[in-house]
């Protein structure tokens, strides 16, 4: 700003500037409660879990050093280095996390495998990043054999899926061991207490904590965030007093010299520690997997300034304390404490280790959600916790098996050590897919050349191959816990993936031509009755083989037909503006409409009771638009006909007015619709079963301004749809008009597929366990198609298909 400049411009331009400095302060400030609460524990159990068993035989104050040394480095290397300055910058519209990095991939290379993908996706204003390159521009070999080979397509969703589970396991691996680790500190001044009460003490911690999780993200962090910053305050100021008062000699250990003698005296003993030692870097994945509920630029400050310094600090001084004090291993962060401040830094500890489970636990919500959302999970309820911040998700049924695996692992393993064994080999694994993930996109989206990508691939590849070599020969000593767990959601999400595009290529093969359509001319060689019918299907293009199954079993059909199609693009968001695409099914007199829903995997698809209003809204709106010709350059061409980006915000046309009806009713004109006597008899009946249910009875009013009016009695909400200057409209486009908010008056219909899905009888015996079991037994037990659309019973109707994969 110019020093000269004065006036109410510049005390705006600094009210402004205060204002996002004051944001961006908090969103830092939230972080701590959220991302870092699992970094900022670590000093807890990393130097026990390295010391004990083989490096036990190396009680020494070189060796002390060594650890040291490689926990600086192994601290700065990977989460300063790579994820804080490089990975960080990979973000995703804001989002991060493996499948973050696979979207984008998916986005700058035809790789991706979800279904329903078209051409008009990559119009989305949250398609393509900023600096975006065409993908005709530069086409690598690498890409293009990448492109050319489909198994790798598979090989890398498989990739990206284990890493997710490696996550969700994490969500059960990191609440057992930093709430056991910070109880047993009772330990260490109560000496009479058994490790049978200190495991007691840690379930009733762990259920007092998943119990939390439906505040909400946003009252969790403002909740937690002081206890972090003041944890990291405490142990930095222990960290320096120790150094001062064991052994300054310890600042030495910053050359990484002493790593090299490290390996030189302790041997194969040094290499199996390294999987304690990389419980240094526990929880810098949730750095990435928790971008969306921040920034880039807080999470960046939020570390460099306040998290790096401190654990620096904290680890070089309980260093020095081993060096003086080897004995103490066992418990050496608590046995570091000074006596005078040990029962309040205690309290500290342990709530600082429930906030680093909340924060674990945050990025599996959000992992479980940008899986379903891919369709690779089961159908599970998502709640919204925030209704400013998008991406805060709670998930009750994920939320409560966690806790039961969470308890499960600490009352079985009760040994820190061997919950560290099994965590160590999880983190390692989400930090080796990242890796993979990242040196694509390096190539494919940063546009930057092969040898860049590989001086990454190799050099942080060769440090993390190192940390999981070591991890995995502890496999037998708590590590399996982590396959297990891994192992059973990697097959739940797969076998889901694989059932659900099975089940859409039946749709795909068995769909129905518009040649049959036309044949059955306007009223399809049935009945047309009063009402809209909303079927929904997995299909973009053409019929789906449901309808012709309905058409065949009834003898009639709602005057106005939509086929709705609510699919997943590649982003984490799809602003409303972008979200429905409208089009024409055969001609006009025939009142068949699609409307393609298209939502991001970080958008939670609940559009509430608003629902249909914005449906009918934007077909009205396309009707219009299409007589008028105003939109031409957001038209697609589309085999049924023209498909249209209509707008929520577009101003032409119809305007969505929320208001009282009555204001309007003396210039109304009622439209009787064609109900039959028995609907107009049970009228009275149900009006007065719903007036009994709800206190506000409202109304819906759909009003063709100086012309004709519909009022329309529901049980939620008055709103006014408007169609300015309708007098100069096309006598064809006022009746289609007319006959859709007619429709809407009479009442909405969904109509959805009751699919039964089989293995044909020739199909192997994989292939029917996984379909007729497996898949089977996920649909059974998942929630249903109905409760996830959030479709009312009322309206439902249910077609009972078999589908034969």
């Amino acid at each position: 700003m110019d020093p000269q400049m004065t006036g109410p411009l510049a005390d705006d331009q600094r009210f402004n500037q205060r204002s996002n400095s004051k944001r961006f302060l908090l969103l830092a400030y939230q972080s701590f409660g959220v991302v870092y609460g699992d970094l900022a524990t670590s000093p807890i159990y990393v130097y026990t879990n390295s010391f004990l068993r083989r490096l036990n035989n190396h009680r020494d104050e070189e060796t002390v050093f060594g650890v040291f040394s490689l926990i600086f480095w192994t601290f700065t290397l990977i989460p300063l280095i790579k994820y804080a300055i490089i990975v960080l910058g990979a973000d995703d519209n804001g989002e991060g996390g493996p499948f973050a990095l696979y979207s984008l991939l998916c986005r700058h290379a035809k790789i991706s495998l979800l279904p329903n993908q078209q051409a008009v996706d990559e119009e989305l204003s949250t398609y393509h990043r900023a600096g975006y390159i065409p993908q005709n521009s530069i086409y690598s070999p690498l890409k293009r054999f990448l492109e050319n080979h489909r198994n790798l397509h598979t090989c890398l969703l498989v990739s990206v899926l284990f890493g997710a589970c490696m996550v969700v396991g994490d969500g059960v691996l990191t609440p057992a061991i930093s709430v056991r680790s910070s109880i047993s500190g009772l330990q260490v001044r109560a000496k009479e207490l058994h490790d049978g009460e200190v495991v007691f003490i840690s379930c009733i911690v762990l259920v007092s904590l998943f119990a939390l999780q439906h505040k909400g993200t946003q009252r969790v962090a403002f909740l937690f965030a002081p206890i972090v910053f003041l944890w990291l305050a405490s142990i930095a100021i222990i960290g320096l007093y120790n150094t001062f008062y064991w052994n300054t000699r310890i600042l030495y250990a910053l050359s990484p010299h002493y790593i090299v003698k490290f390996f030189q005296s302790t041997g194969i003993d040094g290499w199996i520690s390294l999987g304690g030692i990389v419980l240094s870097v526990t929880g810098t994945e949730a750095m990435f997997a928790d971008l969306g509920h921040f920034n880039t630029a807080s999470v960046r400050v939020a570390f460099l300034g306040v998290v790096y310094p401190c654990l620096v600090l904290q680890y070089m001084g309980q260093a020095a304390f081993l060096s003086k004090n080897i004995a103490d291993v066992t418990y050496s962060f608590f046995e570091s404490i000074p006596e005078l401040v040990y029962w309040p830094v205690f309290v500290l500890a342990t709530l600082a280790a429930i906030v680093a489970s909340q924060s674990v636990i945050t990025a599996t919500f959000s992992i479980v959600k940008q899986c379903h959302s891919l369709g690779c999970f089961p159908r599970v309820k998502i709640i919204h916790t925030s209704k400013w911040i998008r991406g805060q998700v709670y998930i009750p049924e994920i939320n409560w098996i966690l806790m039961i695996l969470c308890l499960a692992v600490t009352l079985g393993l009760r040994d820190t050590t061997a919950i560290g064994n099994a965590y160590g080999v999880a983190i390692v694994t989400v930090m080796f897919v990242t890796t993979l993930l990242m040196t694509l996109v390096i190539v494919f989206v940063w546009r930057k050349r092969v040898i860049f990508a590989l001086f990454f691939l190799t050099f942080f590849g060769l440090i993390e191959a190192a940390y999981l070599s070591s991890s995995l020969v502890k496999v037998r000593q708590g590590g399996w816990v982590s396959f297990v767990l891994s192992s059973v959601f990697m097959v739940v999400m797969y076998v889901w993936h694989y059932g659900t595009c099975k089940k859409y290529l039946f749709d795909l093969q068995n769909k129905v031509p518009m040649k049959w359509i036309l044949t059955l001319g306007p009223s399809l060689g049935i009945v047309r009755v009063p009402g809209i019918g909303l079927i929904y299907t997995q299909l973009v293009t053409d019929v789906p083989p449901i309808f012709s199954h309905f058409v065949t079993n009834l003898p009639a059909f709602h005057q106005v037909l939509v086929f709705v199609s609510i699919k997943s693009v590649p982003v984490p968001y799809v602003p409303l503006d972008e979200r429905h695409l409208i089009g024409r099914i055969g001609p006009r007199m025939y009142r068949m409409y699609r409307c393609i829903i298209r939502y991001g995997y970080k958008d939670v698809q609940d559009d509430g009771d608003n629902f249909e209003n914005q449906l009918i809204l934007s077909i009205a709106k396309f009707i219009q638009m299409e007589a008028l010709e105003s939109s031409s350059e957001r038209l697609v061409s589309s085999p049924e006909g023209r498909m249209v980006v209509v707008r929520a915000t577009d101003t032409r046309g119809i305007d969505l007015v929320i208001g009282n009806p009555s204001e309007s009713s003396c210039c109304s004109t009622l439209i009787t619709n064609r109900e039959s006597t028995t609907l107009q008899s049970l009228e009275p009946l149900y009006e007065e079963q719903e007036s009994s249910q709800s206190s506000n009875h409202l109304s819906v009013q759909f009003e063709l301004s100086g012309q004709e009016t519909i009022n329309s009695e529901i049980n939620r909400r008055r709103v006014q749809f408007e169609l300015p200057g309708l007098e100069n409209t096309n006598s064809e486009v006022k009746e289609e008009l007319v006959a859709l908010l007619g429709a809407k008056e009479a009442g909405v219909a969904y109509i959805v597929g009751h699919s039964y899905v089989k293995a044909m009888k020739s199909s192997s015996c994989l292939k029917k366990i996984v379909i007729d079991h497996a898949y089977s037994f996920l649909r059974k037990n998942c929630r249903a198609p109905t409760a996830a659309l959030n479709i009312p019973h009322t309206s439902l109707i249910e077609v009972g298909m078999i589908y034969y994969v």
